[in-house]
């Protein structure tokens, strides 16, 4: 095996995060949908399709460094948040947390001095930047609405034309 065993547990952890991420993003798109707004479960299913990747470039990385993939029971998703605004502040949270986590494999693969690791790793941190931002700038956006959620359903459809 190419990491030590201590990182591929630390992988292994990082995969059941990303599943878990995924699967609160498409709890969430499952809110938006039965609210109504179809717009924003449809950018909350792309999380959900871009978390769920996350967790199989993960796994996929292990598998090449000769690890040992264990996948493990994810927990169900939070139900608790009822309002767009809760919602999206829950999405940034989760975002924080994994960006969180991310930072923490890092860490570990600089103390090992798993240079393979940390490049495999320098996409990841990358890749959460935006994905800080994006879930900043909804939040800021829903806050700014207010009670007009259409309005934001108007502003995402039309950033998501803008990146197809």
């Amino acid at each position: 095996m190419m990491i030590s065993q201590a990182m591929c547990d630390k992988l292994n952890g990082q995969i059941k995060l990303e599943f878990s991420a995924a699967y609160q993003y498409l709890s969430m798109a499952c809110t938006f949908d039965s609210m109504g707004l179809k717009i924003l479960a449809q950018l909350f299913q792309q999380q959900y399709a871009e978390e769920r990747e996350h967790a199989l470039k993960i796994l996929g990385y292990v598998q090449e460094v000769g690890g040992a993939v264990k996948l493990e029971a994810v927990p169900k998703p939070r139900g608790d948040c009822k309002t767009v605004q809760q919602i999206v502040e829950a999405a940034l949270e989760s975002e924080v947390a994994v960006t969180r986590a991310i930072g923490e494999l890092m860490e570990a693969a600089i103390a090992d001095k798993d240079h393979a690791t940390q490049s495999f790793l320098k996409w990841f941190v990358d890749e959460q930047v935006e994905e800080v931002s994006s879930m900043t700038d909804l939040l800021t956006l829903v806050k700014l609405a207010g009670d007009n959620v259409l309005q934001v359903e108007s502003r995402v459809r039309h950033q998501m034309m803008q990146t197809e």
